[in-house]
């Protein structure tokens, strides 16, 4: 779709954003040189308000600059538009708002290498991409949804078979539970541990670090109040971005804490 639009506008390049909260991410890009596409798929960035995609979060409206080189964001060194001339020889941008209910999910940028506006005619193409893209990514969202249900519905199914052909014998039912919900979250490993009262017992492993299932074995958990006592109390989900971060690791050096991160190496940890 990118191709199309910077072909049939006769752009030199184009660029395909997409929003993320308060950031942007480039999704395409089309006809730039590699150093400045390699940039661009780098990272997120955050838009200054004189930039295109800053005007289009202002406005929700096309944006049209004749000549870069001589707006402010360029003028006071803004790094995206700085790249956009010095690496890709920019000069004028052509940009549509892709909104959604409203809302502006993303944009599509297209550049003239010399300053020469783009036409009523070529904005009016340009527009009708965007409608296009939008349709796209929506379409992309339902059928993302519709196999994530799907997985869900057929990661039940397979549990429950396991559960009707072991009567009497959980282990087998555990390890297809633990198997399926590690593998639907995108997880690198997980346990499944009882409560006794007083320790936590792990009773199924997927994909743990041998080291950290035969730690588990060997030492149950006496649950601190910043993980598994959390848990306990509130008797909801505990989801933690970075256990390297916390202080039961960095200061108090929880035994169960130091283990998940030293014999685990996990990023982050849920209970």
């Amino acid at each position: 779709m990118l191709e199309k639009a910077v072909r049939i506008c006769e752009a030199k390049f184009g660029n395909l954003w997409l929003r993320e909260g308060d950031l942007f991410r480039v999704a395409a890009v089309y006809g730039a040189p590699a150093a400045y596409r390699e940039m661009l798929l780098r990272a997120a960035i955050r838009p200054g308000p004189d930039t295109g995609l800053g005007m289009l979060l202002k406005t929700k409206r096309f944006v049209q600059i004749d000549d870069i080189t001589k707006g402010k964001a360029y003028l006071e060194r803004d790094p995206l538009r700085v790249a956009t001339v010095e690496l890709d020889g920019g000069r004028t941008l052509a940009e549509v708002p892709l909104l959604k209910d409203g809302e502006l999910i993303g944009s599509i940028n297209i550049y003239h290498q010399e300053v020469k506006p783009f036409t009523e005619k070529q904005i009016e193409l340009l527009t009708n991409f965007a409608t296009q893209a939008i349709i796209a990514i929506e379409n992309t969202r339902l059928l993302t949804e519709l196999r994530e249900s799907l997985e869900e519905q057929t990661a039940t199914s397979e549990v429950l078979q396991v559960i009707s052909s072991s009567p009497g014998d959980v282990q087998p039912v555990f390890a297809a539970m633990l198997e399926k919900a590690v593998r639907i979250c995108d997880a690198l490993f997980g346990n499944i541990q009882s409560w006794d009262g007083e320790f936590f017992h792990i009773v199924a492993t997927y994909n743990t670090p041998p080291a950290l299932a035969e730690a588990r074995r060997r030492s149950p958990i006496r649950p601190s109040p910043q993980l598994l006592g959390r848990m306990l109390a509130s008797k909801m989900v505990v989801h933690i971005a970075d256990l390297a971060a916390e202080p039961v690791y960095l200061d108090q050096r929880h035994p169960a804490a130091v283990a998940a991160v030293e014999l685990g190496q996990p990023c982050w940890s849920q209970c």
